[in-house]
């Protein structure tokens, strides 16, 4: 994914969503919703017993992302993120959760709906890339 940034006023969509306050809202919301909602079970049971590692890996790699800190670049280097799902069967069903999730989460933390669904564009086209087992 490449890094987003609001080109119309030099802004960064990291700037435009609130900052770290906000996206930290919106990655911890994404995975209390994995952790409530019966219809996430399938990508909530991909991820470790406890997801405080999960959630930090989320927001740090989303800051860069989103124009930033490169906080997860700085921690692990290049994401590599088709090779860092490669161990996970992601079809998709898991592919639907996850943007059933982060849409979710960005509405509940109050992410305007014109730029909550240009992130779901972006995050569709990656989530569908992790793509990796035959349905």
């Amino acid at each position: 994914m490449s890094r987003m940034t609001e080109t119309s006023q030099s802004r960064t969509l990291y700037d435009t969503i609130g900052g770290e306050t906000t996206l930290r809202a919106m990655v911890d919301r994404f995975y209390d919703l994995m952790e409530l909602e019966p219809e996430f079970a399938g990508i909530r049971a991909m991820h470790p017993p406890a997801t405080d590692g999960s959630r930090d890996k989320l927001f740090w790699f989303l800051t860069g992302w989103m124009g930033g800190p490169d906080l997860y670049q700085e921690q692990f280097g290049h994401p590599r993120l088709r090779a860092r799902h490669l161990p996970f069967a992601v079809g998709t069903s898991e592919r639907d959760q996850w943007l059933r999730a982060m849409a979710w989460a960005m509405e509940d933390v109050g992410i305007a709906e014109d730029l909550r669904l240009r992130l779901l564009q972006s995050f569709y086209q990656t989530a569908d890339w992790m793509r990796n087992k035959p349905e």
